[in-house]
């Protein structure tokens, strides 16, 4: 096959003067880096800057929760009844400022995600990306309104545990748009190819499935547990909790099956040793957030380690996604034809 047509191959350099695309002293090419001067940035900045937002408004509403701070704002979208902030008197506590805190990050969010919109249309050469890698910018634009709104709802509903778990799991849905944004920063305009083959092709599919599982049930354990959000609204789900949580724990074993499994697949198979690392990183962080969770579960929940087990909650879906999306190559899109040839 001629390098002209192979979709594998990139344009532009790589670093250290190696044509992207094409094998490296280490061995094959790495898909998936950017070619020469690919990545305007301030767009990458901004990109990365929108993750980490995403990562934090997940541990801001952990904080909320696990303070009983949940209704510390007692309307929305005032915090208080003709007052957009909190209002200072005897019976004031700390409570409404760490709701009114978390809801202000919405607003950061809100602005770094339209500066990361504008720099996609307009800085070169982010400006003549596909409009798919745009769209994932007004996905998560989009995405920032409707929890503002499901924000309002919970308070509305006194943090019922089916709503207040949807904002999670929204959050953790933004987190991985956020972080496939980045993925895809990095990567050519051209179609996907993958690099796996044969069944093997079904694995980042089956990562993604198992991944949401663990984080809807683990939406599930948190509903049925202490931390409702609120000293005196005390709505959890009417479950066992001994139950979902065993629930919870299966699937996390199935998740690091899934990822063992996909391990072996990629040692036996010549992938770049960038995907590996992907990889690794991801086993690193399921570890971490294992330990936290059965420490957490055997010392009764205590509300240090709940919130870092939403932290790990977040970057486990980070990681997970650059595991999948490193499984993918693009090239650079091919220039169009001239007009009449």
């Amino acid at each position: 096959m001629s390098t002209a047509t192979d979709p594998r191959r990139r344009t532009g350099t790589a670093g250290r003067g190696t044509p992207a695309g094409t094998a490296g002293p280490g061995g094959p090419a790495r898909p998936g880096r950017p070619t020469g001067g690919r990545v305007d940035r301030l767009t990458w900045g901004l990109a990365v800057a929108n993750l980490l937002a995403q990562v934090a408004i997940v541990v801001t509403g952990g904080a909320v929760r696990l303070t009983g701070s949940g209704l510390g704002c007692s309307t929305w979208p005032m915090c208080e009844p003709g007052s957009f902030t909190p209002v200072l008197h005897e019976a004031t506590t700390i409570h409404p400022f760490i709701e009114f805190g978390n809801r202000t990050m919405t607003g950061v969010l809100s602005v770094v995600a339209v500066a990361l919109l504008w720099a996609l249309y307009r800085r070169e050469p982010t400006a003549s990306r596909p409009p798919g890698v745009r769209r994932l910018a007004w996905f998560v634009l989009a995405g920032i309104a409707l929890q503002a709104v499901i924000g309002g709802i919970t308070v509305w509903y006194d943090l019922h545990p089916a709503i207040v778990g949807s904002h999670m799991l929204i959050s953790l849905a933004l987190v991985a748009v956020s972080a496939y944004l980045l993925v895809r920063l990095r990567a050519g305009d051209g179609p996907a190819v993958p690099l796996l083959t044969g069944p093997a092709r079904a694995l980042p599919w089956l990562l993604a499935a198992a991944a949401a599982v663990v984080v809807a049930l683990g939406t599930v354990v948190t509903g049925t547990g202490p931390h409702s959000g609120d000293e005196d609204q005390g709505f959890r789900y009417a479950l066992d909790p001994l139950v979902v949580t065993r629930a919870h724990a299966s699937a996390v074993w199935l998740f690091v099956l899934v990822v063992v499994a996909g391990l072996v697949v990629l040692h036996r198979r010549r992938v770049p040793g960038g995907v590996r690392r992907a990889w690794w990183a991801l086993v690193a962080v399921t570890a971490v957030e294992g330990v936290i969770g059965y420490v957490q579960y055997f010392t009764g929940l205590p509300e240090v380690l709940v919130g870092l087990h939403m932290l790990g909650a977040a970057l486990l879906v980070t990681a997970a996604t650059f595991a999948c999306g490193a499984l993918y190559a693009r090239a650079d899109a091919p220039a169009p034809a001239a007009a009449g040839v």
